[in-house]
């Protein structure tokens, strides 16, 4: 894996690692499972991806989480 860090990768992964970790420590205290998956999620996400696809993958799992609290679960 060829990792091309330049000054996007690392400001994408610092502001979807800091989402990621407001995610996690809300589950944490609220007792959620959703929202704290979705942070381990998007903190495993900032770490692996480009910054293009780390922005895609990390709305899309905010929205997979809020979708999935709307439901009920």
């Amino acid at each position: 894996m060829n990792f091309n860090i330049n000054e996007h990768f690392l400001w994408a992964s610092l502001i979807w690692g800091a989402v990621g970790s407001g995610y996690f420590i809300y589950g944490w205290r609220q007792r959620a499972s959703i929202p704290l998956v979705a942070g381990v999620a998007l903190t495993a996400v900032s770490f692996f991806l480009p910054a293009l696809w780390m922005t895609l993958a990390s709305i899309a799992i905010m929205v997979a989480a809020w979708w999935l609290l709307k439901q009920g679960y």
